[in-house]
């Protein structure tokens, strides 16, 4: 089965998403912000086709709580996956290539925000390692824009997870043993010959 393919969004891309997965404003207005150096806009294809988008939000949160506890921790935000393309690996695609932008920035630490009411995408991220923050729900403002192409700020009440990012590198391989026997196992002689030899070797050694 093809593998999904992540990259950083780019302005040839953003029609063909726009139309995929709708609201033109807010992939212009994130395109924008990557442009600044705000964040990214990373996009999914599945065999060719618009298969979902994902914004790692590199500035401080705009919520008051997140911003308390995590300050300066970035965020993935807005994950979100074609409805006929659901379960065939695109979201975890996409929250591997943010974590792995991250690492790469030195960023070893992420947080995102998920509706209490979205078990799927809780599940989702259950399994990817992200665990609850311990310090209670917070209400987060999901971003839509109206048919007249208004902006709305839309309140969700949500859970705030959080992952610590660690490089998997494999187990150094231990170095070869080298298995060397003694020299009185290795004499060819009789017992006789390495006695007098060991005598012999004393006397060398003794001081004149």
């Amino acid at each position: 089965m093809t593998e999904p393919s992540v990259r950083p969004a780019r302005s040839a891309d953003l029609e063909s998403f726009a139309t995929a997965l709708g609201d033109r404003a807010f992939f212009a207005e994130r395109f924008e912000r990557q442009r600044k150096g705000l964040g990214e806009l990373l996009l999914a294809w599945l065999g060719g086709r618009a298969a979902g988008a994902v914004y790692l939000w590199l500035e401080e949160a705009e919520e008051l709580p997140i911003l308390r506890h995590l300050p300066g921790v970035p965020l993935i935000t807005h994950l979100e996956v074609h409805p006929e393309l659901r379960n065939l690996g695109v979201g975890k695609a996409l929250v591997g290539a943010a974590e792995r932008r991250l690492f790469e920035k030195g960023r070893y630490r992420v947080a995102l925000a998920v509706r209490t009411d979205n078990h799927d995408a809780a599940r989702l991220y259950d399994n990817l390692g992200y665990r609850d923050w311990g310090h209670g729900k917070v209400t987060c403002y999901a971003r839509r824009t109206s048919p007249e192409g208004n902006l709305l700020l839309e309140a969700e009440e949500c859970h705030v997870l959080v992952k610590e990012l660690v490089s998997v590198t494999p187990a150094p391989r231990s170095e070869p043993t080298s298995i060397r026997q003694p020299k009185a196992i290795r004499a060819t002689g009789s017992p006789q010959e390495s006695s007098r030899e060991s005598s012999r070797n004393q006397q060398r050694r003794a001081p004149g």
